[in-house]
């Protein structure tokens, strides 16, 4: 018997999908922001080599990358508590994405870092320019401005992944998708709408970050 296609009774819950993946999107930014921030102290460290931070960072690093996103979030919303640090869903999945982004950004950005010539630091310095202005301008910036598309594609690459954290109930777009098809039975509807709304997302988040790219590193308009 063929299959009777019938989105009615998904459409019908399509706030609870549209609640789900402004969660998702809010999880993103605190994610990002948050994440990037710890990715370039950590690129600074490990690149110009801070002892003992830098040995610090590299363990971070190496944990992280090593380890599955899942037992990470499992180890912060299950695991911590039996050493009495307990965390609501919503602090243990950001808490997950900032670890994870953070660790990833470390690497991406420190390559971005090492890839800028030794002269120009030494043109800053003749310029006159402080150490801050010199880091802002002619290391920071330009490393980000060369690392840029890869630093966005490992974002977009978190805000999917945190999909996972529907495993904690964490009211994102695939808990409230799991919600809906445990109420209407409607998988392959409420499933392909799902995939539809992270694909939109996805390619929304990645337009902007090219655009924010483009406006603020590269100075286009």
């Amino acid at each position: 018997m063929a299959y009777q296609f019938d989105f009615a009774p998904v459409l019908a819950q399509a706030d609870l999908l549209l609640k789900g993946a402004l969660f998702t999107l809010q999880l993103t930014v605190v994610g990002t922001v948050l994440g990037l921030a710890i990715g370039v102290l950590g690129a600074v460290v490990r690149a110009w080599r801070l002892q003992p931070f830098s040995a610090v960072f590299g363990a971070y690093v190496e944990l992280i990358r090593n380890t599955p996103f899942l037992v990470q979030l499992f180890f912060i919303f299950f695991g911590l508590p039996a050493l009495g640090v307990r965390l609501s869903e919503w602090e243990a999945a950001v808490l997950a994405m900032v670890i994870n982004l953070g660790a990833y950004s470390t690497e991406i950005i420190r390559a971005g870092i090492m890839a800028i010539p030794k002269g120009q630091l030494e043109a800053a310095a003749a310029l006159a320019m402080s150490r801050f202005e010199a880091f802002r301008h002619v290391i920071l910036r330009p490393a980000l401005a060369k690392v840029w598309p890869a630093l966005s594609s490992q974002i977009v690459i978190v805000m999917l992944g945190s999909a996972v954290c529907s495993q904690i109930a964490t009211e994102e777009l695939s808990f409230a998708a799991n919600f809906i098809q445990s109420r209407n039975f409607r998988a392959f509807e409420t499933y392909l709408l799902t995939t539809v709304l992270y694909l939109l997302m996805a390619i929304g988040v990645r337009q902007l970050l090219a655009w924010l790219g483009q406006r603020w590193l590269m100075g286009r308009r």
